[in-house]
């Protein structure tokens, strides 16, 4: 497995918006909703700081991946590498570097959600030493102003 020499990777901004939303509508599509919006997206790196992070080789974002806490439990979400730069440690950087902010905050323990057919996610996760959990279901719940 090689790596680009010039893979920078830094904090996500909400100026990055277009360019990574416009990469997860390929990526990670199915997973997007109206918490993905402009608005919610820039109220999560606000409340995050510093913690989601992007890959940029040449100007141009690769990778995402989207990485928070709730003062007790972290949480990493659309973790996204652009197809051609797969397989150059390109979301191996990118874990590393959002589970050691977490680490900085006091965050020992951080979840992903992975869906059950998303068999390239779960053997990467996996490959990392994340562990895949039979003993919990995820219910989901959307408040509906009436």
């Amino acid at each position: 497995m090689s790596e680009f020499k010039n893979v920078e990777i830094r904090p996500m901004t909400i100026d990055d918006y277009d360019e990574i939303f416009a990469m997860w509508q390929i990526t990670t599509k199915r997973a997007l909703s109206e918490a993905d919006s402009r608005e919610n997206i820039d109220f999560y790196l606000k409340r995050n700081p510093g913690m989601s992070q992007v890959a940029v080789v040449d100007g141009k974002i690769v990778g995402t991946v989207l990485c928070g806490h709730d003062g007790r439990r972290g949480f990493i979400h659309h973790m996204a590498v652009a197809e051609n730069y797969r397989r150059h440690n390109i979301a191996k950087k990118m874990a590393k570097t959002a589970l050691d902010a977490l680490s900085n905050e006091g965050i020992s323990k951080t979840h992903i959600f992975c869906y059950t057919n998303n068999n390239l996610g779960q053997s990467f996760w996996t490959a990392l030493g994340w562990q895949k959990r039979d003993d919990v279901f995820v219910f989901s719940y959307t408040y509906k102003k009436e």
